[in-house]
């Protein structure tokens, strides 16, 4: 081999072990009404840093029992503050790595146009077979939609109607298949370019206990570079932007 093309050879490997060094996987459980932005945050972040997210999807109380089971998680991006807290707590999420990524929005919604109306007063009329919600022990999303009935005097009316899903996307699927005429999901999963489809009602938020969705680095991700990227990267103006664009309010 001549020696210039050696040289390159020799400069192409020291490329790719710095770039080795450097960039990681990273391993992120991720609560199911943040699905969409995350998916492009996600994008951004890999094309931004090198770094790549493994991130599963689902409900923020089934993350903390598979988190205390040993599942390899290394950053959590919860749909409540408690959780978080609650693993740092236990020894099992870094201390001082919890903040506030987003304010989340309940809003009441059905595929079908012209079924909810602007205040929820189809909510007293009961004129509907079966409403969805998250299993409130699970999502944080169900246990907003329980307060908001109960705030409203409707839980016990309207309990044995209820379809639970076990995290706000099938809640979601419920609604958008038609097997729940209208249900209680997250503000982001219905909004499309400021536009929400079908028809909603977007509840007001004294009716429920604020949902900070708070973000922590677990024990598995605790001195990683890739870990601490995200975390700063969740803060920096271009994640925001898509956060917002979502439906989601900030701290």
């Amino acid at each position: 081999m001549k020696p210039s093309c050696l040289l390159s050879v020799l400069l192409a490997c020291l490329v790719c072990a710095s770039w080795g060094a450097r960039a990681d996987d990273l391993s992120v459980a991720v609560a199911a009404n943040f699905t969409a932005p995350m998916k492009q945050i996600a994008t951004d972040f890999e094309k931004n840093t090198g770094h790549k997210l493994l991130v599963s999807y689902g409900a923020t109380g089934k993350f903390y029992a598979q988190i205390k089971n040993g599942a390899p998680f290394e950053v959590l991006l919860s749909a409540d503050d408690d959780i978080p807290a609650k693993l740092v707590k236990e020894g099992a999420a870094v201390s001082g790595s919890q903040f506030t990524y987003a304010l989340g929005k309940l809003v009441l919604w059905s595929s079908r146009p012209a079924v909810v109306d602007a205040q929820g007063l189809v909510l007293k009329s009961g004129d509907f077979k079966h409403i969805a919600l998250a299993n409130p022990k699970l999502a944080p999303y169900g246990a907003a939609a329980v307060q908001t009935l109960q705030a409203l005097g409707l839980y016990d009316s309207l309990s044995p109607k209820f379809v639970t899903g076990e995290n706000i996307t099938q809640t979601h699927q419920f609604v958008s298949t038609g097997n729940a005429l209208l249900g209680f999901v997250a503000l982001s999963q219905v909004l499309v370019n400021g536009k929400i489809e079908g028809s909603s009602w977007v509840v007001p938020a004294k009716l429920y206990t604020p949902i900070r969705q708070d973000v922590v680095i677990l024990e598995n991700g605790k001195g990683k570079p890739a870990a601490e990227a995200l975390m700063k990267y969740l803060q920096s103006a271009t994640a925001t932007a898509v956060v917002k664009s979502f439906g989601y309010e900030l701290p």
